[in-house]
């Protein structure tokens, strides 16, 4: 079997499963965050179950609109803090306590390898970098698991994509999975679990990772997964206390199919409007005005990221008709970019700092485009209407290819501006 269908038979408790089998399995831990929470606690209370089925197992975020910028997202907080306490849920972090979901489970040790994750949010894909089962589910079905503490699923079958070659300078992950999406298109592994592998992927550090598997879910995936190693586990063991396993695709195991991809040569990518599969190399949208430029969220606001666009900005003034958001994906990685100086940075270059948030890729509360306005973000999402208005259009890219092209006030490509 390989590493999905492992960790599936595990959590249902049968030595084997086959892609296809339907399998009722107990889930490790289930998150939500105030968008999808309270639609999740409404429909558990009309279920009727007084309790959630282990509170120790249940994570609460408050991210996508932090602080509270109306009375109604006030509201959904407030009925967040009411349960959490109601259920006595130990893990839930309020305003300023933690920052973007998908940051904050593996940096308070809430994801290890082999678990079944789910959450209500579709980017709980992410968690396969640390060779666990992250699905994201929908709100009444996360309210199932609250009452049961198990879920429904179809074992998906597994495409397996091997990564070989190295990265040049100012080429990152974020460059080679808008590459793959390019590729299969954004229907192209619908309820599939994607796994990654080969040496590249194994020289990529847990930031990278987490990039790579974070979209996988932008061209349909179930997941995304990497089988865990050495750097796997170093990292959870530094986050938690608590004993996990760690399980691996077998040599022979079976996919639905293997996609090669070296990134020997791999150029910046862009994902054009308005959809992520629409991807293109950098030499042929260089020019592209940009209004805003937006460094953050769940795919590209962790600490690699933000030194790798302070490289850029670092005695540098972004372009006058430009605006440029930059969000650290929590508060530990805000904490650690101010002890680095990076903040300085960015604020001295013109940069706007915000706090931990979803932020600008929610399109919720903050850096919301008007009619006809061009964004480069660092984010996962560039669909009609996702960072205002539906007339504006949103470019995905790498931190540094966002950062070059801040100071320039059109896409361009990062490494002409090395050195």
């Amino acid at each position: 079997m390989n590493i999905s269908e492992k960790i599936l038979a595990a959590a249902s408790g049968t030595n084997e499963v086959r892609p296809g089998e339907i399998v009722e399995a107990k889930v490790d831990t289930a998150m939500v965050n105030e968008i999808t929470g309270p639609l999740a606690i409404e429909a558990f209370h009309k279920i009727g179950i007084e309790r959630v089925w282990d509170s120790r197992r249940v994570v609460m975020i408050l991210d996508h609109q932090i602080p509270a910028d109306s009375v109604r997202s006030a509201e959904l907080h407030k009925i967040m803090r009411e349960f959490a306490g109601e259920q006595n849920i130990r893990h839930f972090y309020d305003v300023g306590m933690g920052g973007v979901c998908h940051q904050v489970m593996p940096e308070k040790g809430h994801v290890r390898p082999a678990e079944l994750i789910v959450g209500a949010d579709s980017h709980t894909c992410t968690y396969g970098a640390f060779g666990a089962f992250g699905t994201g589910i929908g709100s009444t079905e996360t309210a199932a698991v609250f009452a049961t503490g198990e879920i429904w699923l179809r074992v998906p079958e597994s495409i397996r994509i091997n990564v070989d070659g190295s990265f040049r300078r100012f080429v990152t992950p974020k460059d080679l999975i808008l590459n793959i999406i390019g590729k299969i298109g954004a229907d192209g592994a619908i309820y599939k679990a994607v796994e990654f592998t080969g040496p590249s992927i194994q020289k990529m550090r847990i930031s990278g990772r987490m990039t790579v598997c974070n979209m996988a879910v932008e061209m349909g995936a179930k997941t995304g997964i990497i089988n865990p190693d050495e750097i796997t586990s170093s990292y959870v063991k530094s986050r938690t206390d608590k004993p996990f396993k760690e399980l691996r695709s077998d040599a022979d195991a079976a996919y639905e199919r293997t996609l090669q991809v070296n990134v020997d040569s791999l150029e910046p990518q862009v994902a054009c409007p308005h959809t992520v599969d629409n991807v293109k190399p950098i030499s042929e949208v260089e020019g592209i005005p940009v209004d805003q430029a937006f460094i953050g969220s769940c795919t590209n606001g962790r600490l690699e990221d933000l030194r790798l666009a302070a490289e850029f900005l670092k005695d540098k003034r972004i372009n006058d008709g430009v605006r440029l958001l930059v969000t650290p994906a929590s508060q530990e990685i805000y904490i650690g970019a101010l002890q680095e100086g990076l903040l300085e940075v960015f604020v001295r270059s013109g940069a706007f700092v915000c706090n931990p948030t979803c932020g600008a890729c929610f399109g919720g509360h903050m850096g919301l485009l008007a009619p006809k306005e061009t964004c480069i973000s660092t984010s996962n999402r560039n669909f009609i209407g996702r960072m205002g208005s539906p007339q504006a259009e949103i470019y995905l890219a790498s931190p540094a290819t966002v950062a070059a092209s801040a100071i320039t006030g059109e896409i361009t490509d990062p490494r002409r501006l090395e050195g």
